[in-house]
């Protein structure tokens, strides 16, 4: 407890008072921004937003301090001592073997058909069973609660406290599904909490690290498992007889495990969703260290993506945009930071 808060106090105390008000008044009227731009598909309407931030981010990494990249300051306050080579490292390992991997998988993406997944499911009843299943999984619902939202978050009050959203679409049946089950493994990570932590800085969990393990765990590994699906599709059927009443459980799992060239992270599969993370990791580190322009951002983004997926995205403001956003979100606080 006393290595704990000794850490968070000395990074916290580091902040000039203005600048912590800027960047809370920043982030809270860029929200807004962001929101707009990325409906309108306008991405020029956010760079100066996405401007300012990254100068306040600058300001914060220079009053945290560092001794090797910038980055590293800003990674401290949410993975305790890790170093952006580390990761670098971590990364270059894994994208040596996984991007060949990938376009080796891209050249038999005809040997799965995923229609049915892209069938119209209607939101109520999307809602209902997501809810079951998360209950069944050990989300305590008097402790939390599930809301829409543009982008699926989760957020705590307390460990008797933690709330949870994700977002629909009639079109497609993963977002919701598998968002919910994602939010959900971050929600009973700290719902798992010992009570005797209940009030204390101890009780938000280890590190975002740790964090993001549990709730790709429950998505992944057990989310999309054979045996999980043997004991939810019949209810899934029952739920949805017109769309899958004839489709066998095997069609089924082979579709929600399809690998495709996803533009959105939060949508991606489990085989490409690090390629997105590293791509993110590495254009952020590159805007911070002023080796990218904000303004270039769209045209990197889209080289990235080529490189790392084989797909230039048509929508590239809007895509951009949201995907910019959203690589932020442990900056921006839209998410509780944990320990």
């Amino acid at each position: 407890m006393v290595r704990v808060a000794k850490h968070d106090y000395d990074l916290q105390t580091k902040l000039p008072t203005d600048l912590v008000e800027e960047l809370a008044r920043t982030q809270t009227l860029a929200h807004g921004v962001w929101a707009k731009a990325r409906e309108e598909n306008d991405f020029p309407a956010f760079v100066p937003m996405l401007e300012k931030i990254y100068d306040l981010m600058r300001r914060q990494v220079d009053a945290l301090g560092y001794e090797d990249r910038m980055y590293d300051a800003l990674l401290n306050q949410y993975e305790p001592n890790m170093k952006t080579a580390a990761v670098e490292r971590l990364f270059d390992e894994l994208r040596a073997e996984l991007v060949p991997f990938v376009a080796a998988i891209f050249e038999r993406l005809d040997a799965v058909d995923s229609r049915v997944i892209h069938l119209k499911y209607d939101v109520a009843k999307q809602e209902a069973f997501g809810l079951k299943v998360i209950k069944q999984l050990g989300y305590d619902m008097t402790r939390g609660r599930q809301d829409p939202s543009v982008h699926p978050f989760t957020t705590s009050f307390s460990i008797n406290d933690v709330r949870i959203t994700t977002r629909y679409y009639e079109d497609y049946l993963p977002t919701a599904l598998f968002g919910s089950i994602h939010e959900s493994g971050h929600a009973m990570y700290e719902q798992g909490s010992d009570q005797t932590l209940e009030g204390t800085i101890l009780s938000g969990g280890t590190s975002l690290g740790v964090h993001e393990s549990q709730s790709r765990l429950w998505e992944n590994v057990v989310g999309r498992s054979r045996s999980f699906w043997q004991y939810f599709y019949p209810e899934l059927k029952k739920t949805f007889p017109a769309q899958l009443g004839q489709v066998d459980l095997e069609t089924f799992y082979r579709a929600i495990n399809f690998v495709s060239r996803s533009l959105v992270r939060v949508e991606a599969d489990e085989v490409t969703y690090n390629l997105h993370i590293m791509l993110r990791f590495e254009l952020e580190n590159a805007l911070l260290e002023g080796k990218l322009a904000i303004k270039d951002l769209r045209d990197a983004w889209n080289a990235k993506m080529e490189s790392y997926l084989g797909i230039t995205p048509r929508m590239t403001a809007k895509t951009a945009c949201c995907k910019t956003f959203t690589g932020h979100r442990v900056w921006w606080g839209i998410s509780r930071p944990t320990r």
